[in-house]
């Protein structure tokens, strides 16, 4: 699937570490207990995709790995291999902080103090969701 250059904020993807879509932003609009997303690793990184559409993205670099393998961990599943994907189902809340890890600047330690409360809520919201079922 070719890469396509994805409006983001007022920049486009090479200019950041990693990336939340405009269209991440929308899909979190609407509560929902159940979404479909898919994890890609491919030459530039990480990408998450709901319904074969954007929603973040995870460059190929320090920073960027590091925010993907957390997104991953957010997510319930493991990093997949280059050119293979992973499949999650969580709801938009566990959605909204794995998106919120993406937007972490890694080079700040500050940013480690909100990842440790991200990755604990997503827990705490994916054991909810599979008690659930």
């Amino acid at each position: 699937m070719p890469r396509t250059r994805v409006l983001v904020r007022g920049l486009t993807m090479q200019q950041s570490q990693s990336i939340v879509t405009e269209y991440a932003d929308r899909l979190l609009e609407t509560p929902r207990a159940h979404l479909r997303l898919e994890l890609r690793q491919d030459e530039g990184g990480l990408s998450l995709f709901h319904e074969d559409r954007l929603l973040a993205e995870c460059h190929l670099t320090r920073e960027g790995m590091i925010a993907g393998g957390f997104l991953a961990q957010a997510l319930g599943v493991n990093v997949p291999a280059l050119g293979v994907s992973v499949n999650a189902r969580v709801s938009t809340g566990v959605l909204f902080r794995a998106l919120g890890i993406c937007q972490l600047d890694f080079a700040e330690e500050a940013s480690y103090v909100l990842l440790e409360r991200l990755l604990e809520e997503a827990e705490m919201q994916r054991g909810a969701t599979s008690q659930a079922e």
